[in-house]
């Protein structure tokens, strides 16, 4: 059933026709870098779509949530999760398919540990660019695989790989049972030839934090595994605190209830 599984999913790379139903405009996702502890601002459009389809970027108070996109590994998640013990803090991690074929006992160990296990896709496409189906597919297959090797049957969360969406990626996704979740701080921190030092990673983390800052992290970047520790540390010094995407959910809704 696996060696099944896995055949299915690698067929989905195969080329499809687009059916569209609400509209598939492609957008980066993207947003002026803010300072000063202020949210920052991604304008009046993408933010009454991402009402629309119940996604979210931010939360408020002195909350932050900790999101890592996981495409592959590079030696530093195993440290990112000892760091993530060690101060008692809960991530999310957004796994691709491939990651989830090379790394189980990494999955495996998010899990255990309480961190939120979400969806990246199973070949990283653009959304954008592929049927209804294939989106599906592209979903269902790191959830099947994730259930496989975990026993979990729940995955809540999307990223859609490179930040590129549409209404219409936003709302297949909905119907599926996602949330789809942006961000609020990042920085270019992929680049494995071209990392600068600890104090980079540390430096933009802390420039750009603000009350419910969604953080996204790349954990293929040796920067951010040698200043998690600091970021975590000083932040909470600074009176911010940790939490998962599951109570940004949940204070959305009681936002949504009180309207």
């Amino acid at each position: 059933m696996r060696y099944f599984l896995l055949v299915l999913c690698m067929m989905l790379a195969l080329p499809m026709s687009i059916s569209a139903s609400s509209s598939n405009t492609p957008y980066n996702w993207g947003f002026a870098k803010n300072k000063d502890h202020v949210k920052p601002e991604v304008g009046k459009q993408y933010e009454e779509m991402l009402k629309r389809q119940k996604s979210f970027y931010v939360g408020k108070d002195k909350n932050v949530y900790l999101t890592f996109d996981n495409g592959y590994e590079n030696g530093y998640t195993p440290g990112v999760l000892d760091v993530l013990k060690k101060q008692n803090v809960t991530a999310t991690f957004f796994v691709t398919g491939q990651f989830l074929e090379s790394e189980p006992s990494l999955v495996k160990r998010m899990a255990k540990e309480g961190h939120i296990v979400g969806n990246h896709s199973w070949h990283h496409p653009d959304f954008t660019q592929v049927s209804d189906e294939r989106l599906k597919k592209e979903l269902k297959c790191v959830k099947d695989e994730y259930t496989k090797l975990t026993g979990k049957k729940e995955m809540r969360y999307l990223r859609p790989p490179r930040g590129v969406f549409s209404e219409r990626v936003l709302e297949v996704a909905r119907n599926e049972g996602y949330t789809t979740v942006f961000w609020s701080v990042a920085f270019v921190d992929w680049k494995t030839d071209q990392q600068k030092g600890w104090r980079y990673a540390y430096d933009n983390i802390m420039e750009q934090i603000h009350p419910g800052a969604v953080i996204l992290l790349h954990t293929v970047s040796k920067d951010n595994a040698e200043a998690l520790e600091r970021a975590i540390i000083d932040l909470k010094k600074q009176g911010y605190k940790f939490k998962s995407l599951d109570h940004l959910v949940n204070e959305k809704q009681k936002e949504k209830s009180a309207d």
